[in-house]
């Protein structure tokens, strides 16, 4: 091939490649170019309940402190040994149930003297009123003076008072021998023995024997502040007041009782008034000294909207909710809660209605008008 063909056979080549170039560039610069499709934001996931409406009872809620219905101290009315104790400590006992025992043999040789003396001065007063009787008739005959009969009168008159003199004595005597058996004066439990057998006791020493409360039935005390007096006692003049308690981080209701008491005065220093109710505590469930959750239940609320407490969120503005609106999108809803129930938010003024999706999981998330993909009802219990 001559020299001038190889040199047309180059440039044609090159022109090949050169426009090859061109092409992968364009075609790569336009590539280049050309913007990626704009994805859109993905739905966030929630949990929703529906809002409820019913009816829902209004109630105060306190601290309350269980009190013995009676706390009695016993203690012994003679002097003289304990020889027996009949209980064992902390055991119920029954009104009139025999406690303790003192030695009674002193106040029984007390008796028997009381008695003798009481027989003695007995016969007295029967001589003294036979005599009497007799210088009666004598006197009306005209056949003793007046002044003869006055003295027979007025002996009578003495064996008479002293007959009642020694019976007074034979009743006290009788009263101390029955002292030396204390008894139960209530039905209640029994606290630690303070003196036991062997121990000399005396007549209303400062030390009592024994305390017995009693628990059936039983008060709760506990204080209301001052703004609910006046609804508390116009309700308390239709009908008795319903008091519940359970345990102090527990809504489930021990048991039941109504409010027997309002105090004289509200305490100045805690603007609060003391409410003591009462419990018939069968089952001696409440023991004094223990300290309850109190609700008094003071009407119903009817048509109140309810949603659960973790549906609440708060912000800068105040609490709020999001619902989940038919197009399942994500609104803001401010609410203002009156009060607790349980787990439930009683919602006061706001603008949830009965049966609108709250968000009750997943609301970190979410921002007003954001799609939301509500889970299924395992993922929102």
């Amino acid at each position: 091939m001559s020299l001038g063909k190889r040199y047309a056979v180059l440039v044609g080549l090159v022109a090949i490649l050169a426009a090859g170039g061109l092409v992968a560039y364009v075609s790569s610069d336009s590539r280049a170019k050309e913007k990626p499709a704009a994805k859109g934001p993905s739905a966030a996931p929630v949990a929703v309940v529906a809002a409820l409406q019913q009816s829902i009872p209004v109630r105060l809620q306190a601290i309350g402190n269980v009190e013995a219905f009676a706390s009695v101290a016993v203690k012994s009315r003679v002097d003289g040994q304990i020889l027996e104790v009949h209980f064992r400590e902390g055991q119920e006992v029954k009104k009139g149930e025999v406690l303790f025992r003192i030695d009674p043999r002193p106040f029984e040789a007390a008796f028997k003297q009381s008695e003798a003396q009481a027989l003695r001065d007995a016969a007295n007063r029967d001589q003294a009123a036979s005599q009497e009787r007799r210088y009666q008739e004598l006197l009306d005959k005209n056949f003793v003076s007046k002044d003869a009969y006055a003295q027979y009168r007025t002996n009578a008159q003495t064996a008479q008072a002293t007959a009642k003199a020694t019976e007074a004595a034979l009743e006290n005597a009788k009263l101390n021998l029955e002292y030396t058996v204390i008894r139960s004066p209530i039905d209640g439990y029994v606290g630690r023995a303070l003196l036991q057998g062997g121990n000399m006791v005396k007549a209303n020493d400062t030390i009592s024997l024994v305390i017995i409360n009693q628990v059936k039935p039983v008060y709760v005390s506990f204080a209301i502040p001052e703004q609910q007096l006046a609804t508390v006692r116009d309700l308390l003049r239709k009908n008795p007041l319903s008091v519940e308690v359970s345990a102090p981080g527990n809504d489930k209701t021990i048991a039941t009782g109504r409010i027997a008491f309002l105090d004289n005065a509200v305490d100045q220093t805690t603007g609060t008034i003391k409410v003591r109710a009462v419990f018939d505590n069968a089952d001696s469930t409440l023991w004094p000294g223990q300290f309850y959750t109190v609700r008094v239940k003071l009407y119903d609320q009817e048509n109140a909207i309810l949603v659960p407490s973790r549906a609440l969120q708060t912000g800068p503005n105040g609490q709020f909710v999001y619902v989940v609106k038919a197009d399942m999108t994500a609104e803001l809803r401010k609410v203002v809660v009156a009060r607790t129930e349980g787990d439930m938010a009683i919602l006061g003024e706001g603008n949830v209605v009965a049966g609108e999706q709250v968000v009750v999981r997943g609301a970190l998330r979410l921002a007003p008008g954001i799609k939301v993909n509500i889970l299924d009802s395992a993922a929102a219990s």
